[in-house]
């Protein structure tokens, strides 16, 4: 094999075997897993294994990676992989790299050996994943996205597509393939370009040994590797040097050393996680990146804007752990990892560590962080009251707590579980604990819910400490009777409300009584099995504190509607609220626009045991009370939520659960008019020092964790998946695998992670880590697990690349806009305008179908080009234009030509100069210009469009006030009105959504544009023509802003029911088209087949009913 491989005698004509007919073709199994020979990673002694993509790294016996040399010695052994030609024939090869560096070979092969290779001067680009024609044209899906590469060679681009055993088998070749193709082809210049590193550590080493023999003892070895990398386990350090000095204390030393090669040897193992040095070997030049590499990976892997080289030199100050690094702009494998463990790579978005949110919205219009019997700490029968649980509920941004009070001994009232062995503590404390601590976490209300069963005269002692204790802080003003809607969060900051029962209005004795609200009533009302209401005293001056949470009884939604006043509060069981989710999903959404609601556990919950909020946050309810002082998955979710806008206890809820014209189902299972779904694409990439779970030691010291991801949300969103387990490492498992999920409603989602024990004694639990989907950051993330009490379970963390399409690199400041679709055939599901029932309204909203069609096709122009783009660079669709510049640019260097940005009547241009291109770079700015072209169409039409739906909604809107006597009229009522109602809803929610759409597609054209810019400025493409960056034209009577909005937007006593451009920068993010995961395509039209029954689909043949048709449909 050597001396074929040191042949210097070339066969210029062919780079690579055809691998015509005459090959012989073995027989590959069909399900796409490569058979498990003995490959070089394992030294030949590889078990079988439980996880397709099994890790060098998983076994004690294996040698990791800590150097590019290391990846070519396992080159020059030979790996096995399938070779793929289209349509679907595979072929099992050995590939090996010859020694000199010079070639790749394969075997067994029916043509001669100096055909059977590809030159390494050759080779144009090295693809990741199923980016050729081969794998996206050829019956290859069920090969692992993680296990496929391309290796792209010759003047003609053609392309050698592989799969590899592993996961990591695939990244030792691409980060082989990668370094030698570019400055660092001999093996000298490989070995050369360790010395920084290496100068380092020996560096530290000389420091750490002084003026001793130049050997370090097994204590001075473990302190200065915690001192270099502390984030290495003690016990693996102990381990390892016993190992390496076992020879010499065989040989009689009583107290063996290392010297300083010896612990160059031990660091490398111990401290280089081979994933992230694979990383870092994609985007940098030598064994380290610049600041030019580190702004480019910034940019187009992290989704950061605006990176200057400044900023990336700030970085390897602060990471680099070498002065020499530090002097040079050199970012080391060590200071990147340290980079990536870092805060500034947490998944967690910084944005939401501060209020970030609009908060002058009305308080129903928030969830609201709410504890259930706040002061107790263990179960409802028998445990513990404390003051410290309210001081711990509000330190966690707690904005409602829960006060049961009752007559005390010395006329003093207490709080505790009444009617059970729970312990008391004083109403007095209390008080003064949420007096001094409401307002440390957050600066917005709190609101003190009190179950009062005290006699009069322990009322009149609550009112003083009330009063005396809150003072200033307690909100006492009588609500606006001409107002519709509660005060905002920000017109109550600092202030405390009281939530209980009220006196009649006007009541002037100075004691009343009102029914008692105890939450036991519920069971005794089923013991019993009849209602009864008792009455409970209540002293005017109790129920003058009492203001904006009046505590009422609920009836019913349309009892609400005609009754209820906007200060008054409804409480629910957990019980009660599940059969009106069951029966009214939309009217109790619609009545939680308006009211607040409040829900609380099941009495039956004497172990303090929770409920699942997200059904009672799909339907708009604010005050989800939860027993705070219970773990488990119910918390998880609940502290998750609640990190959102900086964890002050008040989240904005979706714009459609606010419009006061809209429809939205609980029981939601499909797609959202007027939101466009987005497909979230997670990769697990490997786990760090997972501790054992409970009950472990029973096994033994060993763990085999797997990674559960659970999607909470809307039922359409509700998904779980899992990685499979890698055995016996809990300390660095390499998982390697990339999971999809698509999210409808992104706003209500939670992602959730867990690490669990596949073989496990006991308890499975080892961690997790719960997130709202607004809150990940794209890219490559580091997050710390959590126990399951949300205690940091530091140094324990996941490593995983999150990426959302219509996210740059996923992406930032525009979150949704055009999605990328996936470009399957399937048939296309649409969502439907839907009859009225009225001849003119409906005359009306059929005027959108051209305007809606048309933007369709604008949009699926614009997402056809830039697919086309992408597949011409090699890349995924996820992938940005950032990352399809830089593809471009290399291919002109290597290609000999040179490429520059130009603008050309404000119209940006990719221009070549020099010799003849390659035909895939023509081909590739081809495919550019023809993007530019569908960009400008879009941005130059879409203000038309907009105008056109702007003005359908207008007229529809004029007709909202007088359309329910209209459709009685017709002859509509009851269950028949309240469809053509709903109907109206949905359509209006169809129209703003699309105007939202075309605004936002529109802006991501824009957005496209400035990636390439700004890519081109980092790679020097650009010249004077080009150094203003691209403006669009915007009509001078078109306003495009935050605050801009039409004539229908009501008063501040009003919802809005305006069609806004930007109606709400939290909101307003929807897409132009996206994909479910089977392929179906969302595309909102006004078309279909007859119809006459409102709340059927409108298309422009449809028959307008008659008044007689509408009243007998």
């Amino acid at each position: 094999m050597d001396e074929v491989c040191n042949e210097t005698q070339d066969t210029p004509s062919k780079n690579i075997e055809d691998d015509s007919n005459n090959e012989v073709e073995e027989e590959i199994p069909r399900d796409g897993k490569l058979p498990r020979k003995p490959s070089i990673i394992k030294d030949h002694t590889r078990k079988n294994a439980r996880k397709k993509t099994v890790s060098f790294t998983s076994f004690p016996e294996d040698k990791p990676i800590s150097k590019v040399s290391d990846c070519l010695a396992i080159m020059q052994a030979g790996s096995e992989f399938l070779k793929l030609r289209a349509p679907s024939r595979q072929f099992q090869r050995v590939f090996t790299l010859c020694e000199d560096h010079r070639k790749i070979r394969w075997h067994p092969s029916s043509k001669k050996a100096d055909r059977a290779r590809v030159l390494i001067d050759n080779i144009k680009e090295v693809r990741h994943g199923k980016n050729t024609e081969t794998f996206r044209e050829g019956s290859f899906a069920a090969f692992p996205e993680d296990c496929c590469f391309s290796i792209i060679f010759g003047d003609n681009y053609e392309s050698l597509d592989l799969v590899a055993a592993s996961g990591d088998e695939r990244n030792i070749w691409v980060t082989g393939l990668v370094y030698i193709t570019g400055a660092n082809r001999t093996p000298e210049a490989v070995e050369r370009n360790q010395d920084m590193r290496d100068r380092w550590l020996q560096d530290m080493f000389e420091k750490a040994a002084g003026t001793s023999v130049g050997q370090l003892d097994e204590f001075e070895v473990m302190q200065l590797v915690k001192k270099l990398n502390n984030g290495v386990a003690s016990t693996r350090v102990r381990q390892r040097f016993k190992e390496m000095t076992q020879a010499k204390k065989s040989s009689g030393e009583l107290h063996p050393t290392l010297s300083s090669i010896e612990f160059l040897d031990l660091f490398k193992e111990m401290s280089t996680r081979p994933e992230i040095y694979f990383l870092l070997v994609r985007y940098a030049s030598e064994e380290y990146m610049t600041t030019d590499d580190l702004l480019m990976f910034l940019e187009a892997e992290q989704g950061m804007t605006g990176v200057t080289k400044e900023r990336c030199l700030q970085l390897i100050q602060k990471y680099e752990p070498s002065s020499e690094g530090r002097v040079k702009g050199h970012l080391g494998v060590d200071g990147f990892t340290k980079y990536l463990l870092s805060q500034d790579c947490d998944i967690f978005d910084p944005k939401h560590l501060r209020v970030c949110q609009d908060m002058t919205h009305p308080l129903s219009h928030y969830y609201i962080a709410s504890s259930h019997n706040t002061y107790l700490i263990e179960d409802q029968l028998k445990g513990p009251s404390s003051v410290e649980a309210y001081i711990s509920a509000l330190q966690k941004g707690c904005r409602w707590v829960e006060l049961d009070c009752w007559d005390g001994p010395d006329n003093e009232p207490v709080i505790y579980h009444g009617h059970t062995f729970t312990s008391k503590i004083l109403f007095r404390d209390v008080v003064e604990a949420v007096g001094r601590h409401a307002f440390e976490t957050s600066d917005y209300p709190v609101i003190m819910s009190i179950e009062n069963h005290c006699s009069i005269a322990q009322q009149r002692i609550m009112v003083k400490y009330l009063k005396n204790t809150l003072a200033d802080k307690l909100h006492t003003t009588a609500p606006d009777q001409s107002k519709e809607f509660l005060p905002s969060p920000l017109q109550l900051r600092k202030k405390v409300l009281l939530k209980t029962k009220k006196l009649q209005e006007n009541w002037m004795e100075d004691v009343g009584d009102v029914t008692d609200e105890d939450e036991g009533q519920e069971v005794e009302k089923k013991r019993l099995k009849k209602d009864f209401a008792k009455r409970q005293p209540l002293i005017k001056d109790l129920s003058d504190l009492v203001s904006l949470c009046k505590s009422v009884v609920f009836g019913s939604f349309q009892h609400a509607a005609t009754n209820q006043k906007y200060w008054e509060l409804c409480s629910f069981s957990e019980a009660q609220a599940q059969r009106l989710i069951n029966t009214d999903p939309e009217e109790f959404v619609n009545y939680n626009k308006q009211f607040m609601s409040r829900i609380y556990p099941n009495a039956n919950r004497v172990d303090s045991s929770n409920y699942n909020p997200q059904d009672l946050w799909n339907c708009g309810c604010q005050i989800v009370a939860l027993n705070y002082q219970t773990p488990g998955l119910m918390t998880d979710l609940y502290d998750g939520k609640f990190r959102l806008n900086g964890g002050c206890g008040y989240i904005l809820k979706p714009h459609i659960m606010r419009e006061e014209i809209s429809y939205f189902s609980a029981h939601s299972s499909d797609i959202i008019p007027g939101v466009s779904p987005q497909i979230l694409h997670i990769k697990i990439i490997s786990g760090q020092q997972f501790p054992k779970p409970r009950g472990s030691e029973a096994k033994g010291n060993v763990i085999d964790p797997y990674i559960s991801m659970e999607i909470f949300g809307i039922p359409a969103d509700c998904a779980e998946e899992r990685t499979k387990a890698v055995q016996h490492n809990g300390h660095h498992p390499i998982f390697d695998e990339s999971f999809e999920f698509t999210v409808n409603l992104p706003e209500q989602a939670l992602v959730r992670f867990v690490v669990l024990d596949d073989e496990y004694i006991g308890d499975e639990f080892i961690g997790q880590y719960t997130i709202p989907f607004e809150c990940l950051q794209p890219g490559y993330r580091h997050f710390t697990l959590l126990s399951n009490t949300g205690e940091s379970l530091s140094p324990a963390s996941l490593f995983v690349h999150i990426a959302v399409t219509n996210k740059r690199g996923g992406g930032k400041p525009c979150k949704r806009g055009m999605s990328v679709k996936k470009m399957k055939t399937s048939s296309k599901k649409r969502i439907r305008l839907r009859l009225v029932g009225s001849k003119v309204v409906d005359e009306t909203f059929k005027d959108a179908l051209s305007p809606f069609r048309d933007s369709f096709d604008l949009r699926e122009k614009v997402q056809s080009s830039s697919k086309s783009f992408k597949d011409s660079c090699g890349l995924s669709t996820i992938a940005n234009f950032k990352q399809c510049t830089r593809v471009l640019a290399s291919r002109a260097t290597a290609a000999g030509v040179r490429l520059r940005l130009s603008k050309e009547n404000d119209r940006l241009t990719l221009v070549m100069e020099g010799d003849e291109a390659p035909e895939i770079l023509k081909k590739s700015l081809t495919a550019f210009e023809n993007l530019v072209d569908d960009f400008s169409r879009l941005i130059k039409e879409s203000f038309d469009l907009h105008s056109s739906i702007e003005a359908v909604h207008r007229e529809a809107m004029e007709s909202y006030d007088t359309l329910s006597s209209t459709l009685q009229k017709e002859g509509l009522k009851g269950k028949k009105l309240s469809k053509a109602l709903e109907g109206f809803a949905w359509n209006i929610r169809v129209l703003k959504g699309q105007a939202d759409i075309l605004t936002h597609s529109r802006k991501e054209c824009d957005d496209s544009m400035k990636q390439v810019y700004d890519a081109a400025s980092a790679l020097g493409l650009t010249d004077d023509a080009a150094s203003t960056q691209p403006t669009l034209e915007v009509p001078a009577d078109f306003s495009d802003n935050d605050d801009s909005q039409s004539s229908y937007e009501l008063d501040g006593n009003h919802l809005e029911t305006r069609l806004s451009v930007n109606s709400d920068t939290s909101d307003a993010r929807t897409a132009a088209s996206s994909e479910t995961d089977d392929g179906v395509f969302l595309e909102t039209v006004l078309e279909g087949g007859e119809a006459d029954k409102p709340g059927e689909q409108l298309n422009n043949n449809s028959r307008l009913p008659s008044t007689d048709a509408a009243t007998n449909p």
